[in-house]
């Protein structure tokens, strides 16, 4: 057994000789140096071999290049502060010094000084043990630089995000580059814009999916004009390649430096965009152009110029990267904005070539509504024909082709003319659907259509109307604000008949109303048919417009503000004598559509005329000269759509055309340098008008008050 509690025998510790100590320190791993701490200096006296392994200096070595000078950035004046008022007080100290090596390099150091005391406490010696701190602050720099590294990568995928968000918002066909250019600006360079190459280079103001704005902004083209430095001619110039031209026509793609103040052949892209970004930079110093390219060729250009420094040595190869993202999708962007600007028109163009355009007919108030879905860049088969067979027969016709693609259009052309060819011939509904199912399986036309045909037939003053429907929606019949659905004389799609049609009939009264109808018009996608068409019952029961365009324009406004599909509309009203007693019920509200056209200039001024005479306001001619300056300066200078509005304020007639061109309407003002503007000239003569910001762009309206007009024969 063990006592525990018994004495525990510590054995003594043997004596350690000074020649086993001084072998000790010698052979230690830590760099060690003994400073004479008599003197102020702290000379050194002995150095250890890991010292003279690490500095390459012996005690004497060390001792006679003590003093040497530090270069002026690796001095530590605080620190060496901080270790002579510890000596002063005899207190162990530890600082981060920089020391020189015998090679002459110099490198950071952790310096511990320790006091040696003599029995009568003054310090005889300083220990200094010496930590090169060279590896361990590489490898901080190393980690500095890799998290900086991720840094900036994290801030240019950021970036990118950002512009990739700008980049989404095109529905109204512009989209802000300089707002673009101001992130770029904030985040990355010192100064960027953005240059836009539509047959002449020009500064862009934003996204331009068709044309530009008329008038705006200074362009190098070319004609030769340019806003570069001047050629005085006294100069001996040695003009320099056209770097920017090369970008532009496509012999380049990477970006280019260009010297603001340098020497380009006259008349150049590059000395025009030099002279522009002098004009226009917040910085001074080399400029950096980007190529902005589409599919097929250089759209624009992005210009920058680098916070410091000179080219592109100047921008980190992760800002570098950003900048040619940015242009490389900006261009994709709008090479795809035009593209769909340019399919839109041709569709619609199109689509509009084979529809009737609105022609008087002899007895009845007939109007007439066509709207492709501004969604759909494709055309579709959505059609209607108004046919005045005799002067005492009238046919109204409305279909639509499945799809919305060429094929569809192409068969909806070959139907409208085969039944335009028929309803001639044979007036009857039914026998003439029969003749065309018959031609139309001889010709295989490889989509279905479904349609109504009707004749209205007038005898004595009075109208019958004659139908017969294959697979379409059924025509809504109004009579003193009740609404039926003429859902006989049904039968399949066409060509799909395979046996006789139906011809079904209605004798009408003076107001009686009826409407013809697409899908698009009542067909959502949180709703289906037959809820679309009780909606439409709904709208037509409660409209108060004693005409057809009045009915036609309460429809839209309540079913057709944000349509899914194509729309076709027609409205047919049989004429009553108590229209000029009620007249004051009919809403004072009419609206156009119209393609960004010469034609549309024409079809506004004949719908212009044809109001004023519908509402006995006088001075037609006078709206009509108005309505056909706005619409003129949207259709030249605009882009997009055209939409007219007529509005009776009960003083005058209020007119309003939009396109989608924000730039605002110029007149002249007496300037005779400036082409064009006269129009607007002649809007002010006639009315008080004026112009708004809208959602797609600008609307100018004019006011025509006819009390206030100038007779015909002055204006």
């Amino acid at each position: 057994m063990v006592n525990i509690d018994a004495p525990f025998d510590v054995p003594e510790l043997p004596e350690v000789g000074p020649d086993v100590l001084d072998q000790a320190l010698r052979e230690l791993a830590v760099p060690i140096a003994l400073l004479d701490g008599t003197d102020p200096h702290l000379p050194v006296v002995w150095v250890n071999r890991a010292f003279q392994a690490s500095t390459g200096y012996d005690a004497a070595a060390a001792r006679q290049h003590q003093r040497d000078a530090l270069p002026p950035g690796a001095r530590r004046p605080a620190a060496m502060r901080a270790v002579r008022e510890a000596v002063r007080e005899q207190r162990t100290v530890a600082q981060t010094l920089s020391l020189r090596r015998a090679d002459g390099s110099v490198y950071p150091c952790r310096v511990q000084f320790s006091p040696v005391v003599a029995p009568d406490g003054t310090a005889t010696h300083w220990v200094a043990a010496l930590q090169d701190l060279t590896e361990r602050l590489t490898h901080e720099a190393a980690q500095a630089a890799l998290v900086e590294a991720e840094r900036r990568e994290r801030r240019s995928l950021g970036i990118v995000a950002q512009v990739s968000d700008m980049l989404m918002d095109v529905d109204d066909r512009v989209t802000p580059l300089h707002e673009i250019a101001a992130l770029l600006r904030h985040a990355i360079v010192g100064w960027a814009s953005f240059y836009v190459n539509d047959g002449g280079l020009r500064a862009a103001e934003g996204m331009d999916a068709s044309r530009p704005p008329s008038g705006k902004g200074q362009r190098h083209g070319t004609t030769g004009l340019t806003v570069g430095p001047p050629d005085d001619g006294l100069t001996d110039r040695s003009p320099g390649p056209d770097a920017v031209q090369l970008l532009l026509d496509g012999i380049k793609d990477r970006p280019v430096e260009l010297a603001l103040h340098g020497d380009y052949p006259p008349a150049s892209a590059s000395r025009w965009l030099a002279g522009h970004v002098l004009t226009h930079a917040t910085i001074d110093g080399p400029a950096l152009v980007f190529p902005v390219s589409g599919r097929r060729r250089v759209l624009g250009l992005l210009v920058v110029i680098p916070r410091a420094g000179h080219g592109l040595d100047a921008l980190e190869q992760s800002d570098r990267t950003v900048l040619e993202l940015t242009a490389r999708r900006v261009g994709l962007v709008i090479d795809n904005a035009r593209l769909y600007d340019r399919e839109h028109r041709l569709a619609e163009t199109l689509q509009r070539a084979m529809l009737p355009q609105q022609a008087d007919v002899d007895g009845l108030d007939v109007w007439t509504y066509y709207a492709p879905n501004a969604e759909n860049v494709q055309v579709g088969g959505d059609w209607y024909d108004v046919l005045q067979i005799s002067p005492d027969v009238v046919g109204v016709v409305i279909g639509d082709v499945v799809g919305h693609d060429v094929e569809a259009a192409a068969a909806m052309g070959q139907l409208r003319s085969v039944v335009r060819s028929y309803a001639y011939d044979i007036t009857v509904p039914g026998p003439v659907l029969e003749r065309v199912d018959q031609l139309v399986a001889g010709m295989r036309i490889p989509r279905s259509a479904g349609l109504v045909l009707s004749t209205l037939s007038r005898s004595e003053s009075r109208w019958r109307l004659e139908y017969s429907r294959a697979g379409h929606l059924p025509v809504l019949h109004v009579r003193d604000g009740a609404v039926s659905a003429l859902l006989d004389g049904g039968g399949p799609l066409i060509g799909f008949g395979g046996g006789g049609r139906t011809t079904e009939s209605v004798d009408l009264r003076p107001g009686d109303v009826l409407v013809y109808y697409t899908d698009g018009l009542i067909e959502r996608r949180d709703r289906g048919l037959r809820e679309g068409i009780d909606a439409l019952t709904a709208v037509v029961g409660a409209v108060t417009a004693r005409d057809s365009a009045g009915i036609g324009e309460e429809i839209l406004s309540k079913l057709a503000d944000h349509p899914e599909d194509d729309v076709a509309v027609v409205v047919v009203r049989v004429p009553d004598p108590r229209d000029q007693v009620e007249r004051g019920r009919s809403p004072r509200r009419r609206r156009w559509s119209l393609p960004s056209e010469p034609a549309s200039i024409g079809r506004a001024r004949h719908a212009v005329v044809r109001t004023c005479h519908a509402w006995d306001m006088p001075n037609a001619a006078n709206a009509e000269l108005v309505v056909s300056e706005l619409v003129a300066n949207a259709v030249l200078h605009g882009y997009g759509h055209v939409s007219l509005q007529l509005y009776d304020t009960g003083d005058g007639l209020r007119i309003e055309v939009e396109d989608g061109n924000p730039a605002p309407p110029i007149a002249t003002d007496g300037h005779p340098g400036r082409v064009g503007g006269f129009g607007i000239k002649i809007v002010e003569r006639l009315s008080d008008w004026g112009w708004r910001p809208s959602s797609r762009g600008k609307l100018v309206w004019a006011k025509v008050r006819p009390g206030d007009l100038p007779p015909a024969g002055k204006r």
